[in-house]
């Protein structure tokens, strides 16, 4: 009985460990920059709290010293909880490096999206639908593309490879305005299953820098040699769950913060990415 207890007390402390301690995502790319921009994701975080308001979150990132902080949606959970604490959260952050966020799936599923996205407005917080704001950063010009994609199929189905399509009715366009921009070209897009899963309408066709993506909650489980397991949009053994994809226009995908659904992760410890863009050549 005594080395069951053991055994139960060891296993819950791991599983809290797993779910409960952030881990930092460290990442460089080269660019076209004069000086090293450096940009801080966070997803997923679903409503979830690390310390009394986020006050671990929020130290953790002050911490890294952001010159952007980007959100690739669902930090508010379809759920609703938490609402107004969030959204001071990203005010918070937003006093210390301009907050750039866009919605994900459960933001749009929420009956207060609308007062959601007016309450951020309202903390002068960058809500990006389907729009470039171009901003100047350490003598770089940064442009930042957020897509507020929508579903357009008509269910999930959990096993199937794209459990679900969300896509943007005048991507081709966007993206085209963006790729005409001068500097730094920046996507926010919640599902990286859409950098390359959907045809004709894949977005790593295009020229850009970085796209940031969440969603597939790093695989949920990550078994050494196998990879993640299941990631919403790409089914069983996902090819984008975690860290940075491609050559020239690049994906990072952020394993997120919280859970939504299933509530236990293993060998996936909640994520804060830090991204580093550092000086190739200078921008003509």
């Amino acid at each position: 009985m005594e080395i069951i207890f053991a055994i139960a007390i060891i296993t819950g402390a791991f599983c809290y460990y797993q779910n409960n301690k952030i881990s930092i995502t460290n990442l460089k790319v080269k660019g076209k920059v004069n000086n090293r921009i450096r940009i801080v994701q966070i997803s997923d975080l679903h409503s979830k709290e690390f310390g009394k308001n986020n006050s671990t979150l929020y130290k953790i990132i002050i911490k890294q010293k952001p010159d952007i902080i980007v959100a690739t949606g669902d930090l508010i959970d379809s759920n609703m909880k938490r609402i107004d604490e969030i959204i001071e959260f990203c005010n918070r952050l937003n006093k210390k490096a301009p907050v750039y966020y866009i919605l994900g799936n459960n933001e749009i599923r929420c009956s207060r999206l609308n007062e959601i996205i007016e309450k951020l407005k309202e903390k002068n917080i960058n809500v990006l639908e389907n729009e470039i704001e171009t901003i100047k950063i350490k003598d770089n010009i940064i442009n930042i593309l957020g897509l507020a994609e929508k579903r357009v199929d008509k269910g999930e189905m959990f096993y199937s490879k794209i459990n679900s399509r969300y896509e943007v009715d005048n991507v081709d366009s966007l993206f085209r305005k963006l790729e005409k921009a001068i500097g730094i070209k920046i996507v926010l897009s919640h599902y990286p299953e859409n950098y390359e899963y959907v045809g004709q309408y894949s977005y790593s066709k295009y020229n850009f820098d970085i796209m940031f993506s969440g969603h597939a909650h790093g695989g949920q489980f990550i078994l050494p040699g196998i990879g993640g397991i299941f990631a919403p949009g790409q089914g069983l053994f996902p090819k984008y769950y975690k860290g940075i994809y491609g050559e020239k226009s690049k994906l990072v995908v952020s394993r997120g913060l919280g859970n939504s659904g299933f509530p236990l992760r293993l060998f996936n410890r909640p994520d804060v990415v830090v991204l580093d863009i550092t000086r190739n050549k200078r921008i003509k």
